[in-house]
């Protein structure tokens, strides 16, 4: 894989990342403003989530530009 295109492939995923990013700011906001435990909780599910799609993006990214098949996501 050309550089150019891993280099593109890593900053597609750059959206994600920022959506990441910014559901854990609002999980320490709510935290912090002592919003109820089930919304805190809400909050923090999100963030995670979000942190692992990013961890599988980068993951199938650097997988594609070594050449190899990822097994599907679910």
């Amino acid at each position: 894989m050309e550089k150019r295109t891993f280099i593109g492939l890593v900053e597609a995923g750059e959206p994600l990342i920022k959506q990441a990013i910014e559901a854990m700011r609002q999980y320490h906001a709510a935290e912090a403003a002592g919003l109820p435990a089930a919304e805190v909780e809400r909050l923090h599910l999100l963030a995670e989530s979000l942190f692992q799609a990013v961890s599988d993006y980068q993951l199938r990214v650097v997988a594609q530009a070594r050449g190899k098949d990822l097994p599907p996501l679910h």
